[in-house]
């Protein structure tokens, strides 16, 4: 009796318990065609409804009882069945990747199959736009047999773990590498928190030109600035020319600039404006693929400036049933899963509250609309300018959680800053005056003078 791959597949699926459990969550039934597929559906219902193997004589009475098949089907699945509950040992792990390859094709023409529908204008629903996502899932297509971690039996897996050098990327300050221990993990979501105009978009402008004269890949994507006005901000800062001396450098003396940047490193940085409010992570996963399809650009951080100000991809504007806790968690729940899904760190930023805006220690309590930010957040930090700090040409960072290393270590410290440039740079431990646990303004020269006062 002649066999093929299908009728393998299905009929360990029946009789391989173990081969059944790893392999079915991944295989769907329009990866078969004809009788195949039908047999297909019956296991699996089987199975969902009985959670164990079915025996010859129930799946006979199964089939008997489903008007899924046609009569010429029905004879040929009669005349199969015998040699599909044939329990032959097979090799396990030639099985399972044989399958996965299968799948994986079987998804990939499938997708195809669609595509030429959507193209010819015959979809009933989906339209040219969803082309990249269907194809992205079908190559996308993988068996995940990882089922947990177990504590016992896995220790070894933890010891190598514990002594693993973690993939991360480093920032070019110093105390930001110390207090996440050598930089930013990949698969994380970091929030800067500040007020207006102390510091957000030139703190994420900063590392993202530093990202890519390291050589890494940069997307940075802006809802309140200008492509340009991004571009402007780096320019100032890789080139060392004050931001509002760059109009007056020539063409050829710009270009030249920026090609001996080129030749440090081989990273990329890709600029992309949304209208405030009107992108979330759906219009973000489709510019990655996009990006990879047409200029084999794949980023290794993004910068999302900022995040208040993206839509959520799961609930509708505020109003109605929707509060500001739930939709801001939202977002940030949906680009830490983008951050995850895409192997990179995401680095935004958020507002203080108006309490918070003239605070000199700020809390997570003082972040804007949601408290559900700092929930969903791996690292947050707090970003404070004082009157004090700027005469210093300072800014002073405060933790205010973090995953990566203890916040009560380096709780505070500052950082020189050169806003005519968007820079940002360590200083001596002899500078970090202003950094014990307490607030600035206590630590400030009005402070001093009248600590003996009493009322």
């Amino acid at each position: 009796m002649n066999i093929n791959l299908e009728q393998t597949i299905i009929r360990n699926l029946i009789v391989d318990e173990k081969f059944m459990r790893r392999a079915l969550p991944f295989i769907k039934a329009d990866y078969f065609e004809g009788v195949y597929q039908k047999l297909f559906r019956e296991v699996a219902s089987y199975v969902a409804k009985y959670n164990r193997l079915p025996t010859l004589e129930s799946f006979k009475i199964e089939v008997d009882s489903s008007d899924n098949f046609t009569e010429e089907q029905y004879r040929h699945v009669v005349e199969i069945l015998p040699e599909i509950f044939n329990d032959e040992q097979i090799d396990e792990e030639w099985l399972l990747e044989t399958t996965e390859k299968w799948c994986q094709d079987r998804a990939v023409y499938n997708a195809i199959m669609e595509s030429i529908t959507i193209i010819d204008g015959k979809h009933k629903t989906l339209t040219k736009n969803a082309l990249p996502d269907i194809l992205t899932k079908a190559l996308g297509v993988t068996f995940d047999t990882n089922i947990g971690h177990d504590y016992i039996e896995n220790v070894g897996d933890r010891y190598e773990f514990y002594h693993a050098e973690e993939d991360k990327i480093r920032f070019d300050l110093d105390k930001f590498n110390t207090i996440t221990k050598g930089g930013l993990p990949r698969k994380t979501l970091n929030v800067a928190l500040a007020g207006t105009g102390v510091g957000k978009s030139l703190f994420m402008c900063h590392v993202a030109g530093s990202y890519l004269v390291q050589g890494y890949d940069v997307l940075y994507i802006t809802m309140e600035m200008a492509e340009e006005r991004i571009a402007e901000r780096i320019d100032a800062n890789l080139l060392n020319v004050p931001i509002d001396q760059l109009e007056h450098l020539s063409k050829d003396m710009l270009s030249r600039k920026v090609k001996d940047l080129v030749t440090k490193g081989n990273g990329r940085l890709i600029i992309k404006e949304y209208p405030t409010g009107a992108a979330n992570a759906n219009h973000f996963r489709s510019l990655l693929t996009e990006l990879k399809l047409k200029k084999s650009f794949v980023p290794d951080a993004i910068f999302i400036d900022y995040l208040n100000i993206c839509a959520s991809s799961r609930m509708k504007g505020l109003g109605g049933a929707v509060n500001s806790y739930s939709y801001v968690k939202a977002i940030a729940e949906e680009l830490r899963g983008l951050a995850v899904e895409f192997d990179v760190p995401i680095i935004s930023a958020t507002q203080t509250t108006r309490s918070g805006y003239g605070s000199s220690d700020p809390g997570l309590e003082d972040t804007s609309e949601s408290f559900g930010l700092p929930a969903t957040a791996d690292l947050m930090f707090a970003l404070v300018a004082s009157e004090e700090l700027d005469q210093m040409g300072q800014i002073m960072v405060k933790q205010l959680k973090n995953r990566y290393n203890d916040p009560s270590a380096n709780k505070r410290f500052v950082l020189g800053i050169d806003r005519s440039k968007m820079r940002l740079y360590d200083v001596d431990d002899d500078q970090q005056t202003l950094v014990q646990d307490v607030p600035v303004f206590d630590n400030s020269e009005t402070t001093e003078r009248f600590k003996d006062f009493k009322l």
